[in-house]
């Protein structure tokens, strides 16, 4: 298989923090590295989507449901919202109870930079910002159902949309 890169996953956590999180892993399913995958273009060949988990939805959609987890509190919404190109803040609420919403409120670029984006992608730092970001609920304690209701058509949506790269700002 040639020169295989690993990323340790672990790295910048703190060591009490990874070593909590290491004993909910069983040994044969990870082994604490995530592969890594050179990318084939360079960065102004791009498309770049962005992915928050920070609760993020717009006015006009359901927010996530964070009064069912003030009931069951290892329970987190597992649905995802579309956030369009070009949203700005008056354009969204957030609804998370792990973070404090209130810098996002009034810049979204704080957690997700579409703005930011936009700019990198008129002065040809990037090839293009995807026409869709995402946003899910940053808190799925022990949940494999979030893969198939939320990350598999994410990733179907991106994959429509020729998305070469994401880039993630977890909450």
């Amino acid at each position: 298989m040639g020169n295989i890169r690993v990323v340790n996953g672990f790295k910048f956590l703190p060591p009490s923090l990874a070593a909590w999180i290491k004993t909910f892993i069983p040994d044969d399913d990870f082994k604490g590295y995530i592969p890594w995958t050179p990318m084939t273009k360079k960065l102004k060949e791009l498309t770049i989507a962005l992915i928050t988990s920070s609760g993020i939805s717009l006015k006009n959609d359901t927010p996530f449901d964070m009064e069912r987890e003030k009931v069951e509190p290892l329970w987190g919404d597992r649905s995802f919202r579309k956030i369009p190109k070009g949203t700005k803040e008056n354009d969204i609420d957030i609804n998370h109870l792990h973070i404090n919403t209130s810098y996002i409120k009034k810049d979204i670029n704080v957690i997700l930079p579409l703005d930011i984006m936009a700019d990198f992608e008129e002065k040809g730092i990037i090839g293009g910002l995807a026409p869709t970001a995402y946003s899910f609920y940053g808190f799925q304690w022990q949940n494999t159902d979030f893969l198939t209701e939320a990350i598999e058509p994410i990733s179907k949506t991106m994959k429509e949309e020729n998305v070469d790269a994401v880039l993630l700002t977890p909450a």
